[in-house]
């Protein structure tokens, strides 16, 4: 089940406003039965009824999931100075294609996490 927050940010977003632009307008609140939109004072965009809110849970279960994908990613990537090494020897050698070093690294990382 995606969270108030994700669901709440996809519709700021499909009114072209931001959750960052809004976060100060807006307080969610959970008491232990459930998350809700306790506060909301977004100019020039009502307030979502818990249907339309409900409405963004597929969304937000796809959207969930793909930052985890990419979370995943961030930590299996080496670091920026190991991957410039890499790509360094791939020019020397001639290899900026998918034979090199660096090419065959990201993608074994893309592989064992793919977006879906």
């Amino acid at each position: 089940m995606a969270a108030l927050y994700t669901k709440v940010k996809l519709y700021l977003e499909a009114n072209s406003k931001t959750w960052d632009d809004e976060r100060d307008n807006i307080l969610l609140e959970n008491t232990g039965s459930g998350a809700y939109i306790k506060n909301w004072s977004v100019s020039g965009l009502a307030k979502p009824a818990d249907s339309k809110i409900a409405s963004y849970e597929t969304a937000g279960n796809a959207a969930e999931a793909l930052s985890g994908v990419l979370a995943k990613r961030k930590t299996e990537y080496k670091d920026f100075g190991h991957q410039l090494d890499l790509l360094y020897h791939d020019m020397t050698a001639g290899k900026l294609d998918n034979t090199g070093e660096w090419h065959k690294h990201i993608k074994a990382v893309k592989d064992a996490n793919a977006k879906e």
